[in-house]
């Protein structure tokens, strides 16, 4: 990802010394319950994933660009240290990995949230918890507050249209099954019907 200037806060890719910022920050926001638990090992392991809002080397605010399979990738992790909110960086964050997203060639972008608006603002729809079974089988099912979270699931297509009822197929396979991200163009397959006797 390329540095971009954003006033007095610069946004740049995060690196394994930031994880403990970028922890600090998301277990000030634990007790809300709008993030997940996240390990500073966790973190650093996945760094590069990380864009960093900085203010000369005081880290302010951080999301990470999750691959969820070959097709959706999630917005994890995003917020900002409260001193700084209300300035706009939750939105730069949020922009910039929409843009990388795109650059890498998922075809959806994803996240679950307390409060859609930020992103609703910024083009998401706000969509059912079904739609991504990747985010399901990931991290919720083994979350202890599955089925009560209260957290709403919002997408945002990166390809022409607007976010479509996954079918099966079309590259959502887990991240991990061993192509590189960013592959598309994998044949659409429908779902057979039941048909009513």
């Amino acid at each position: 990802m390329i540095p971009i200037a954003a006033g007095v806060v610069t946004l740049r890719p995060g690196e394994p010394p930031d994880a403990a910022a970028i922890a600090r920050m998301i277990v000030a926001n634990l007790e809300s319950g709008h993030l997940l638990p996240r390990t500073v090992d966790e973190i650093a392991r996945h760094a590069g994933r990380f864009l960093v809002a900085v203010d000369g080397n005081t880290v302010v605010g951080c999301a990470e660009l999750a691959p969820l399979s070959r097709a959706v990738a999630e917005v994890r992790s995003l917020v900002v240290d409260q001193a700084w909110r209300g300035r706009g960086i939750g939105g730069r964050l949020l922009s910039a990995l929409r843009r990388e997203a795109r650059r890498r060639g998922f075809q959806t972008l994803c996240a679950l949230t307390h409060d859609p608006s930020p992103f609703v603002r910024l083009g998401f729809e706000i969509v059912p918890h079904v739609w991504f079974p990747e985010k399901i089988a990931l991290d919720c099912t083994g979350c202890p507050r599955f089925r009560r979270c209260g957290q709403q699931a919002v997408a945002l297509a990166l390809e022409a249209g607007a976010v479509r009822v996954p079918m099966g197929g079309h590259a959502r396979l887990p991240a991990s099954a061993g192509a590189p991200l960013g592959i598309t163009g994998a044949p659409r397959v429908r779902p057979k019907l039941a048909r009513s006797a």
